[in-house]
């Protein structure tokens, strides 16, 4: 993989010149060691501050794959299981018939909250003590573990009460002591900015259409069943400090190198540091719950806390990689087969992955010819 990094700069600094992005920054990692550290781009087109490999980027649900860790860590710790009741841990989230859903239930989207109310507002979603009473009281749309949609926003406060729960700190306190500073990247992988670091943050915008394309959506979508218009993941809503500076563990602030450094050390060890056991991890990456998403529509399949498979790849196809996407086209990932762990950051808010999957194709064809 000795001309990948040179490969992938090629690829980003096109995208940017040739405008179909404005700002980017990958990272990966093989067998432990990083092989590719590249940037292009524009962090804020007001300053012109350039993308640095330190630059801060919104990710959105890249986040997601940082708030399963910490549950796995956890886990591995012996402080619950994956098949606790939440109850034991969360007594009130036993309303309304939930009481039989487990920390699995959770880490499948299956536990049967996937949606907020109507009324949510961004400043709402700041309030963490507001947020897990509504999701605690709220009623299960299935029998918990029997049917699986996308818990876009529940999936991080559910899985941050919990670990607030059994260890008296905020998911945020716990990712910065259990995983971040370990491995050296505590200053670049965050569910909260603090206020200090604002400035590091990429600004992030809405590609040309997709601002008109949301707004162009009835509100009766299954789309706003997962949230309503006011907090969907756009620039505007991205950009707002109080959202940039809250624990919202449904999402996160990051740098690409800080997740595939996450996700290489859930492989193995990176510079003597390993998350996990290599049970654990085999456990937490296999596929756990497949079946057709309750809102959205379309197959998907879940590890524990992680979709399963490549970029434009069926799950099946390469069922060893597991990982997140983010709203806008932002990417990471592990693959166990390869050792090999990708992230992608961005910061123009694109409909799909495709420059995500571009990348990552260079990637895996490095891979394959060694």
């Amino acid at each position: 993989m000795t001309d990948v990094q040179q490969q992938v700069q090629q690829a980003i600094d096109r995208l940017v010149e040739s405008g179909p992005e404005r700002g980017l920054q990958v990272a990966v990692y093989r067998n432990g060691e990083q092989v590719v550290d590249a940037v292009a781009g524009i962090a804020d087109p007001q300053s012109g501050r350039p993308v640095s490999s330190d630059t801060l980027f919104y990710a959105y649900s890249v986040g997601k794959g940082a708030t399963a860790t910490v549950a796995h860590v956890l886990v591995e710790r012996g402080l619950f299981g994956y098949d606790t009741p939440i109850v034991e841990l969360w007594p009130e989230f036993g309303a309304h018939g939930k009481e039989r859903a487990t920390v699995r239930h959770v880490l499948t989207h299956t536990v049967g909250v996937p949606g907020i109310p109507a009324n949510t507002t961004p400043e709402d979603l700041c309030d963490w003590d507001k947020m897990c009473a509504i999701i605690a009281d709220s009623e299960p749309w299935w029998e918990p573990g029997t049917k699986m949609a996308y818990h876009a926003y529940p999936f991080g406060y559910i899985v941050g009460e919990i670990v607030r729960r059994i260890t008296g700190k905020k998911i945020s306190q716990v990712l910065r002591e259990e995983v971040a500073k370990p491995l050296g990247i505590a200053d670049e992988l965050f569910f909260g900015i603090p206020e200090s670091e604002l400035g590091r943050l990429a600004r992030l915008e809405d590609a040309e259409g997709s601002a008109e394309f949301l707004a162009a959506m009835p509100d009766d979508s299954p789309f706003f069943k997962l949230g309503p218009r006011v907090v969907t993941p756009t620039a505007e809503f991205g950009n707002r400090t109080d959202v940039l500076m809250a624990d919202i563990p449904a999402g996160g602030k990051m740098s690409a190198r800080a997740m595939a450094r996450m996700y290489a050390a859930l492989l193995g060890e990176v510079e003597a540091v390993r998350l996990v056991s290599p049970e654990r991890l085999r456990e937490m990456s296999a596929p756990a719950f497949s079946g057709m998403d309750e809102i959205m529509g379309f197959p998907s399949t879940w590890a524990l806390g992680y979709s399963v498979g490549r970029l434009g790849t069926d799950p099946q196809e390469t069922p060893t990689a597991f990982g997140y996407g983010g709203v806008g086209g932002s990417f990471a990932y592990a693959d166990t087969a390869t050792g090999t762990t990708f992230a992608l950051t961005k910061n123009l808010l694109t409909p799909d992955f495709g420059v995500a999957e571009q990348i990552d194709g260079i990637v895996t064809k490095a891979v394959a010819d060694e």
